[in-house]
């Protein structure tokens, strides 16, 4: 805890000393508390000002099975009821337990979460594509087609690494998340197929796009999703359980680092740059250490996809640090 204490104190006053100059700019807020309760959840949405209101879908991972990283139902149960939400999913595009969508449904309901909540496979049916301002590498996005019966999103996201994106956090679930089957293989191919079964092979991958055009075709989808729902959208990451692999994995290495907390903002890229920050000046100790998860990053080039979002006008890297706890 004294851990966390100390790189509070160091972000803050590095956001102090800048913080004249970014409010000129217009710099969002990002709220940070290191509670990771179901209590917390709700008094960090409230923090953001913005009451989600209509139909809100509430999207987040319900985890690959045999995965127990995932945040769970317990956790988020206090602030999916504040808000009156719809968990909301879309299937994979490798395989597993959730590309299936009846097999999707039994991991639902072996993770707990349709005993508790009202559940949305969005791309159950179908799926719909959507504009994407920037078309570098995609036309549009393909994305479940039940998005279109919300008015709001919670974009509730748990931050740790990832295979090929280094990371996941809110851009990811914006992204990939929720892009139907045929979008996420779009996606991970840069626009070149929508097919699954192509994407996977040794050939296509050996010919594919580079990693970086991957994480641009994400977040382009990201600001797609954000778009599409007029901005009416909440970013949440909780940094808990943060294994080098996602909640996608079926078999996860354990988490090395400690819990950090829950960060929140209406910026997705602000979101998502304060995790990395805090990620990359948490100070290691034995039993506690950072370095797998950045090296996951590193390796990756997973910091490009802040850079890139940044570019496009999706949001910005410079953010202004709010503490909420006492």
């Amino acid at each position: 805890m004294k851990k966390i204490f100390f790189l509070m104190a160091v972000l803050l006053a590095a956001t102090a000393c800048q913080a004249t100059d970014r409010v000129k700019t217009n710099a969002p807020r990002v709220y940070f508390t290191r509670d990771i309760s179901p209590e917390s959840l709700v008094k960090i949405y409230k923090a953001l000002g913005v009451e989600a209101t209509g139909r809100v879908a509430v999207k987040i991972s319900t985890g690959e099975g045999g995965n127990n990283h995932y945040l769970k139902p317990t956790l988020i149960r206090n602030l999916v009821e504040e808000v009156n939400g719809t968990i909301v999913e879309c299937c994979t595009a490798y395989g597993g337990t959730r590309q299936d969508v009846k097999k999707h449904w039994q991991t639902i309901h072996e993770h707990g979460f349709d005993s508790i909540f009202a559940v949305d496979i969005m791309d159950e049916y179908d799926d719909i594509r959507i504009p994407v301002k920037d078309r570098k590498h995609l036309k549009y996005d393909i994305v479940g087609g039940h998005l279109a019966n919300y008015d709001f999103m919670i974009n509730l996201a748990h931050f740790k690494g990832h295979a090929m994106g280094g990371f996941g956090g809110v851009l990811k679930n914006a992204s990939i998340g929720v892009a139907s089957t045929a979008g996420k293989a779009y996606i991970h191919s840069a626009g070149k197929t929508d097919d699954p079964a192509l994407t996977w092979t040794k050939e296509y991958i050996a010919a594919g796009p580079t990693q970086d055009l991957f994480l641009e075709s994400m977040a382009a989808a990201a600001q797609a999703v954000h778009n599409y729902m007029g901005g009416r959208v909440i970013y949440i990451n909780v940094m808990n359980n943060m294994s080098v692999d996602c909640d996608c994995d079926g078999s996860p290495d354990a988490p090395a680092i400690k819990d950090i907390g829950i960060v929140a903002s209406l910026d997705p890229v602000a979101a998502d740059q304060a995790c990395l920050d805090m990620v990359f000046n948490y100070e290691a100790s034995p039993g506690d250490d950072n370095k797998p998860l950045i090296e996951r990053i590193n390796r990756q080039h997973g910091t490009y996809i802040t850079d890139y979002a940044q570019s496009i006008g999706l949001g910005s890297k410079e953010y202004i640090l709010l503490y909420i706890d006492n």
